[in-house]
């Protein structure tokens, strides 16, 4: 199946979670006067890099854009599912050197600890989750036998949101992600290794 098609599959699928994660939380009682928000930011991302024995992974610094949805049902307590996208290029170091120019597509769904303060205008929150990091090889940087490859990822993070207007503002936030080294479905490529993404960002969201 042309890879484009699953990814768009895949993406429509997790808008369709969201879609119900509407539907639902908007039927249950909330206790906030403006519960949905969609945040849209920019983003910093920074792997770190990582060795096993001889052979050894870095990734490029990058850019990109995340966008999100929250839904907070009261003063402490909320859910947020995020799609984050930017292009970077991985390598490795063993018996050859490869690198891989790839598209990088995060799909994540969380729950955010909301801390109320006596500070108008400023909403501290935790966030904790789980999700997926789609990366498909670009026609930049030709592997034989690379392919497009999903990793399972751990979320952890915080941040805050500045209320700008009533329902507008600016949100500065930090994202850890914990997850395996692609390889690409190459055995060649295969570290076998957790690494780390450091992800900063700031942006802006609408309440409503």
């Amino acid at each position: 199946m042309n890879r484009s098609i699953v990814l768009k599959k895949e993406i429509g699928g997790f808008l369709a979670v969201i879609a119900a994660l509407f539907v639902f939380t908007t039927t249950a009682t909330a206790q906030v006067e403006l519960p949905s928000q969609i945040s849209f930011q920019g983003t910093a991302l920074v792997t770190k890099d990582t060795t096993e024995g001889t052979t050894s992974h870095s990734a490029t610094k990058s850019g990109g854009f995340l966008l999100g949805y929250s839904y907070q049902f009261n003063r402490w307590a909320g859910v947020e599912g995020n799609y984050g996208y930017t292009r970077n290029t991985q390598n490795y170091i063993g018996l050859t050197r490869s690198s891989l120019e790839a598209d990088f597509h995060e799909i994540t769904g969380a729950f955010v600890a909301h801390f109320p303060l006596n500070v108008s205008k400023v909403r501290p929150y935790a966030l904790a989750g789980t999700g997926a990091l789609v990366c498909e090889p670009t026609d930049k940087f030709v592997v034989t036998g690379a392919g497009r490859q999903t990793k399972a990822a751990f979320l952890y993070g915080g941040g805050v949101d500045f209320d700008v207007a009533h329902n507008f503002g600016v949100r500065a936030e930090y994202r850890g992600l914990v997850y395996k080294v692609p390889d690409f479905t190459l055995d060649s490529l295969n570290l076998d290794k957790v690494t780390h993404l450091a992800q900063p960002s700031v942006g802006f969201y609408f309440r409503f």
